[in-house]
């Protein structure tokens, strides 16, 4: 399977060209290191994630159900809003992103369309765990997990799955069993996932460090997956060197973006509430928002395709610099903005109501950067001023 295109290629990809997503993760976990995989659950936490320089993503089932259903990772929600998450996930970033597919929705038929479906949405990689349905954190209380056979009989499955779709997707097993059963029953399972086929070995919530270090003595050669479960789970948090140290060759992070993002939520809730706006330097700016999203880089290829006529000048396409100051000094608003979307919004904006847009970029281009065009109060005493960027 060729490596999905992003909508925008970033600056710095982790699938090389002609490589596909599980031929990036493979190399990349082959490669010295405990590879850190932070957790997001859309489209722009993994392009963050990317932007950041991590070299992969993980889509964690915790924090997509959290942040598409609202509702606790307990089994509710199905495979197709897993996949349809995913797939928008792969599209936006050029780094591998593996996906959790949970405990596969069913039995080993299902395991097989589930794996099929993430290999057609772009994953480079599915985790499947042994619980019992419905399935939950593995650090919450009451785990059961599936017999033995059961689930050696679903890591077979989806290696077929994977056979029949001609992919090299990286299959992740995971086990609950430590603490659904027993150390003992967890390092007897992960040891039969590998021998069944799996490529990479995960048993969630070990309790220590020395149950950690027994994980990593089975199978040696198959890399082995750490959970660092942020705030409070089962399993000691150690930095990358020291779970290298021990073994590991991938970590996942799975609550820091879900976590950090609930609460600055909060925080702006509250003061919007209170106050009326966010708290002074809580938020980007609105340029810093639209580089993230990759306004310029639209705006830069969407001229490689203007006709002759879309060519031609027009006072419409100048960007204008809007700044509003209130009486105080402060500046409220300092961006640029092309002057179309400003003159349809300009009704929004007290000062700018009933303005003549056409009156005064008359004669108006973009060389004559710096141009004050508008300077004017409006009835708060605000002051407005519009110039050409």
């Amino acid at each position: 399977m060729a490596a999905r295109s992003p909508y925008f290629v970033p600056e710095s990809e982790g699938i090389r060209a002609g490589e596909s997503p599980a031929a990036a993760l493979r190399r990349i976990l082959a490669s010295p290191g405990a590879h850190q995989a932070p957790c997001c659950f859309d489209a722009l936490g993994a392009r963050l994630v990317q932007r950041a320089g991590f070299p992969i993503c993980f889509m964690g089932g915790f924090c997509v159900s959290a942040a598409r259903l609202g509702l606790p990772d307990a089994g509710l929600i199905s495979y197709g809003e897993m996949v349809d998450q995913g797939r928008l996930i792969t599209e936006a970033v050029s780094l591998p992103v593996i996906g959790d597919g949970d405990n596969g929705y069913g039995n080993a038929m299902n395991i097989k369309r589930t794996v099929k479906g993430y290999i057609n949405a772009g994953f480079a990689g599915i985790m499947l765990e042994d619980q019992v349905a419905p399935k939950a954190c593995g650090h919450t209380e009451g785990r059961k997990v599936i017999s033995r056979e059961d689930a050696i009989m679903h890591i077979k499955a989806a290696v077929d799955a994977r056979k029949e779709s001609g992919s090299d997707i990286v299959i992740i097993a995971r086990s609950d069993s430590r603490q659904a059963i027993s150390i003992d029953e967890a390092l007897w399972r992960v040891q039969a996932f590998a021998d069944a086929g799996a490529d990479v070995l995960f048993i969630d919530a070990l309790a220590s460090i020395e149950e950690m270090k027994a994980f990593c003595a089975v199978s040696p050669k198959v890399p082995k997956m750490a959970n660092m479960l942020e705030g409070g789970g089962k399993t000691p948090i150690l930095s990358p060197a020291e779970l290298q140290e021990i073994g590991f060759s991938l970590v996942v992070y799975p609550l820091s973006l879900i976590g950090v993002s609930m609460l600055a939520m909060e925080d702006a809730l509250i003061a919007i509430k209170s106050t009326g706006a966010p708290r002074p330097g809580s938020l980007p700016s609105f340029q810093e928002i639209k580089d993230t999203l990759g306004f310029n880089r639209y705006y830069k290829e969407e001229k490689q395709y203007a006709t002759v006529q879309q060519a031609q000048p027009s006072s419409t396409n100048i960007v204008l610099r809007l700044k509003i100051t209130e009486k105080s000094g402060t500046q409220k608003i300092n961006e640029g903005i092309p002057a179309g979307i400003l003159e349809k919004i300009s009704k929004a904006i007290p000062g700018l109501a009933g303005v003549n847009f056409t009156e005064i970029l008359q004669g108006a281009d973009q060389s004559q950067k710096g141009k004050l065009l508008l300077d004017r109060e409006d009835a708060t005493g605000d002051r407005i001023q519009v110039s050409i960027e």
